[in-house]
Order: C-alpha cells, then sequence, then structure tokens
C-alpha cells in the first residue's frame, strides 16, 4: 500500500505551472529521492502532498483516504515535515524546538510525559544536536540549526517523513549521516521522501529517484534508470561520471555542463 498517491495531480502557483500531469504514490519501507533543476516543482510537490498547495485538478490520497477528509491533527501524526531550514532563527532552544515534533501526540498545553522526553532526547541523539541542546536556535550556525529541525521531525515519530532540502547546509560527514539517518527510518518501515540538488547523494542512497523537469514527471526508477545519461542530458543539461566505493551502488558526480 502507498503511503501517498498523486492521481493526474496539476497545480499553480501565482499563475504559474508548477506541477502537470503528476501521477505518483510513495511506498514504505523506501528512501525516494526527489530531483530537477531549479523550479522544477520539487517543494511543489511537497506542499501539495501537505494541503499547502491548492490543485487544479487531481487528487492526493494519504494511506488511501483523501487528502480533504484528514484533520489537521491526524495529519500531523502521520507526516512530519523537514522544510529548508536556513531561515530558521527564532530566539527559542534547540530543544524547546525539537519539543514541538510532539504537539501532535500531546496537544499543544499538555505536560511532556516520559515517553515524549524520550523521543526528544533520541531525536536530539540520532542527529547529532545533543551538545547544543541548551542554545537558542539564533545563535547557531546554518548547519546546527538544520540538524535541529532534523531532529524535531523524527521526534514527530511519524509514518511519514517529508524532507525539502535538509542537506544545503550539512558539511560532508553530517550530509552522510543524513542520508543514514532516512534510511534508518525506511528500515523501520516509515516512506521517507526529500529533496535534493546533490546527485551523488540521491545516487548512493536511495532507494527510488524522481525526476521532475517544468513540473513533469521525466524519469522515474532506480539510479541507474532514473539519471541515465540521457536524462541527464535532457533534465540537467550536463555529463557524469560514476564513482565506485568499497561497498553500495555507485555515486555520481556532476562532471561536465553539455549544450
Amino acid at each position: 500500500m502507498s503511503t501517498i498517491a498523486f492521481e493526474d495531480v496539476r497545480a499553480r502557483y501565482d499563475g504559474r505551472p508548477v506541477l502537470d500531469r503528476v501521477t505518483l504514490a510513495f511506498a514504505p519501507g523506501k528512501v525516494t529521492g526527489i530531483v530537477g533543476p531549479n523550479g522544477a516543482g520539487k517543494t511543489s510537490l511537497l506542499r501539495a502532498a501537505l494541503g499547502h498547495l491548492p490543485l487544479a485538478s487531481g487528487s492526493v490520497r494519504i494511506f488511501n483516504q483523501p487528502l480533504a477528509q484528514w484533520s489537521r491533527e491526524a495529519l500531523a501524526r502521520a507526516i512530519a515535515y523537514l522544510p529548508q531550514a536556513g531561515d530558521a532563527h527564532w530566539p527559542v532552544t534547540a530543544r524547546h524546538l525539537v519539543s514541538l515534533g510532539r504537539i501532535p501526540h500531546r496537544g499543544r498545553f499538555r505536560p511532556f510525559t516520559g515517553s515524549d522526553e524520550a523521543a526528544i532526547d533520541n531525536a536530539l541523539s540520532r542527529a547529532d544536536a545533543t551538545g547544543f541542546a541548551a542554545r537558542r536556535l539564533d545563535e547557531l550556525s546554518a548547519g546546527e540549526r538544520a540538524r535541529v529541525m532534523v531532529a524535531r521531525a523524527l521526534a514527530t515519530e511519524a509514518s511519514i517523513l517529508l524532507a525539502d532540502e535538509p542537506a544545503a547546509y550539512l558539511d560532508p560527514s553530517h550530509q552522510l549521516r543524513l542520508m543514514e539517518l532516512f534510511g534508518e527510518e525506511a528500515a523501520r518501515g516509515k516512506a521517507v521522501v526529500v529533496t535534493l540538488h546533490d546527485l551523488a547523494l540521491a545516487s548512493r542512497h536511495c532507494d527510488e529517484i524522481v525526476v521532475l523537469q517544468r513540473g513533469r514527471i521525466a524519469a522515474q526508477g532506480a539510479s541507474e534508470t532514473a539519471l541515465s545519461d540521457a536524462v541527464l542530458r535532457q533534465v540537467f543539461s550536463i555529463g557524469a561520471v560514476r564513482a565506485s566505493g568499497p561497498s553500495g551502488p555507485p555515486a555520481l558526480v556532476a562532471w561536465n555542463r553539455v549544450s
């Protein structure tokens, strides 16, 4: 059973088409990477899944139930959303922000339970953010804030995790840890959907890749299919090399621009 299913979805933003006849489903137990050039519709796809972007036509279903039939509270328990983190400058501690991930389970004004505190501690530890949990968010670097936002999403313990460019501000070590975390979540039976610009991370760590171009699906499948040389030329105007390591699939490295 799919967790999120798009059926012939079209959407517009400020009068401009951003999704065009998208039919797509995300399965539990997989990390799906959404890639494409700037303006391809990656963020719009996530916003449509959350009901933040009205549809011009088509439908979105969550666990086979129309999105419109979900209450905000139930949807917040089912889907953890990790937005782009660069502009998060709130004057609250990192731990307080992570604790907001537990609101769908306890209500805004109810006290934390032992299980809430354990979920917060576990999320901070897994995101390598425990060391600055007591610091204010507006005192942290962009990369540290990004790790806090990851921890907040993990603390929700939702069945679906949507992450929008989560690797953008991370150093290489934490980029790799992030993708390991997503793999761990998928191994627990969750559906993980992540937008990425880094094709090396996508090709190396995603079970499936969806390539968007001008709001349409240009390619979909395993890395070797979705990121074939022909797709890279057509969608990204690049050539690439593939670097093999001691284990796992090869990583794709953008090498040159092509006309």
